[in-house]
């Protein structure tokens, strides 16, 4: 006689939602702001923090550096504003390094190849000698260094060299090819921007000119709405046809975050941080840094070539048996990388009002590594978003910001810096960690 089998239980309906939860992000299965949070709160347990340290550590960063400087000078408008312009650099060096960090490679490169990109620019611009016009002598600049990363690319990519390896010789060449270009011209190695030439001031104010305070609230509120445009009408077209879309509370929640932070940005800036005479509005690097990021933003996370760098970084034989073609995306990103260094570079040479033998290429790259994996980017590929590069060089800046205040030498800044990346790198492992222990539980 045939033994009776156990009758089946009747299904969870909650188990499908539960496991959708916990494999996808919350905006994918929410569909109120309640759902979503709990959907957050369930990846921040399984090890997903996001970027919820780093802002975290910007905030201790802020409240410590504000109780501790002479006279509570880090939250004063003239320091914020200094704040960033130290930070710009690094912020767009570490947004280049991402492009390599994404696949699981590095780029030891970006800080003498943005080098190389600012010495050209400088010197394309000097008027005794090739007087180019500024707008020419950028986009050769970045020419150049975009034909860089394709070449360690190539190499990287059809030789199979590793990318350490190949950019390390990078970084030693273009270290001797910044030489070189230095010494050409009437300056004998150390060409400026300073002169009365307008492609020479051009260049300078990237760092240092600001724009008028009444054009800066006009700007703040156009770009406001146009962001906000887009994000509404990108997620009602979502909706309209079926596909999957943040809830719009989140919506609106986002839109509201970015108009409150624009209003606070510009009205720090238009404040007078002068002692005697009128300084006043935002500066050009923001609004250049913050292109930047949207730029590299938008081709990482709205494009079919951003879905495939995320995929080849977390598994690259899937990516292939896909039909991605790695050579060719990993070529591209090295190129990106490159021609962002050289954006990296330009500002160098405008902060320090141009171009010496004494540009610590080594140094920058370090900290580019740095600020993207503080901010959030994994070492091991496939995790990470040019928001992680901007916020990890708030980070570092904000150290060296707050500890110069403090009167400390520079040597205690590289001890700090380097104990946050420690910290960063094991929230990192722990959380990979987590998620994988995690997944094994599930199956």
């Amino acid at each position: 006689m045939a033994r009776a089998e156990a009758p089946e239980s009747a299904p969870d309906p909650t188990a499908a939602t539960e496991a959708a939860e916990l494999e996808l992000p919350p905006e994918i299965v929410a569909q109120s702001l309640g759902q979503w949070f709990r959907g957050w709160m369930v990846r921040i347990r399984s090890g997903d923090s996001g970027v919820l340290p780093v802002i975290l550590g910007l905030v201790i960063i802020t409240l410590v550096f504000e109780a501790v400087s002479p006279h509570n000078l880090f939250l004063s408008a003239g320091n914020l504003v200094n704040l960033f312009q130290q930070s710009a650099v690094i912020m767009v060096l570490a947004m280049a390094e991402i492009f390599a960090l994404l696949l699981g490679e590095i780029d030891l490169s970006v800080g003498y190849v943005g080098a190389v990109g600012g010495v050209i620019a400088v010197q394309l611009v000097q008027p005794r000698t090739t007087n180019w016009p500024w707008w020419a002598a950028i986009i050769a600049a970045l020419l150049v260094c975009a034909v860089i990363g394709g070449w360690q690319g190539t190499l990287i990519t059809r030789l199979r060299l590793p990318s350490l390896i190949v950019t390390l010789a990078g970084l030693l060449v273009f270290n001797g090819l910044m030489l070189i270009l230095l010494l050409l011209g009437p300056f004998s190695g150390y060409p400026n921007l300073a002169g009365l030439s307008s492609n020479l001031q051009v260049l300078y104010k990237l760092m240092w000119g600001a724009i008028d305070p009444i054009v800066s609230w006009i700007g703040m509120v156009v770009v406001v709405g146009l962001v906000g445009f887009l994000l509404w009408s990108g997620d009602s077209r979502r909706r309209r046809s079926g596909l999957v879309a943040p809830p719009v509370s989140l919506t609106l929640m986002k839109i509201a975050l970015i108009a409150i932070v624009s209003v606070v940005v510009v009205g720090i800036c238009n404040i007078n941080r002068a002692n005697t005479g009128v300084v006043e509005g935002v500066p050009w690097v923001i609004p250049i840094v913050l292109f930047v990021f949207g730029a590299w933003m938008l081709l990482l996370q709205r494009t079919q070539f951003g879905r495939y760098v995320y995929a080849i970084g977390g598994n690259p034989e899937a990516a292939r048996r896909a039909g991605i073609k790695l050579a060719a995306i990993r070529t591209w990103c090295f190129v990106l990388c490159s021609l962002t260094a050289g954006i990296g570079g330009i500002l160098y040479a405008s902060y320090l009002g141009g171009m010496s033998n004494n540009v610590n290429g080594g140094q920058l790259v370090l900290y580019a590594v740095a600020a993207a994996v503080i901010g959030g980017t994994s070492l091991f590929g496939g995790r990470g978003k040019v928001l992680h590069g901007l916020l990890g060089g708030l980070v570092i800046g904000g150290i060296y910001n707050g500890l110069y205040l403090l009167s400390f030498d520079v040597q205690w800044t590289f001890i700090v810096t380097g104990f946050v990346l420690l910290v960063a790198a094991t929230i990192d492992s722990l959380s990979r960690r987590s998620a994988t222990s995690g997944s094994a539980a599930r199956v």
